[in-house]
């Protein structure tokens, strides 16, 4: 499925991270680490774009 990650391994991480945080931190986790990975892509499109308008220059 996922790079050779499947279903049931899924299942098992949730379980554990349920399991580990609760029911009601998961939502503040999952909301922290989309934020994450948004801010990350974001820098790294920008680091792209700066290095094109480098090369132009």
């Amino acid at each position: 499925m996922f790079g050779g990650i499947g279903m049931k391994e899924i299942v098992i991480v949730l379980l554990i991270a349920l399991l580990l945080f609760g029911y009601r931190k998961l939502p503040e986790i999952g909301k922290a680490l989309g934020q994450a990975i948004s801010g990350f892509r974001k820098n790294i499109s920008d680091g792209e774009n700066s290095e094109k308008k480098d090369k132009d220059i």
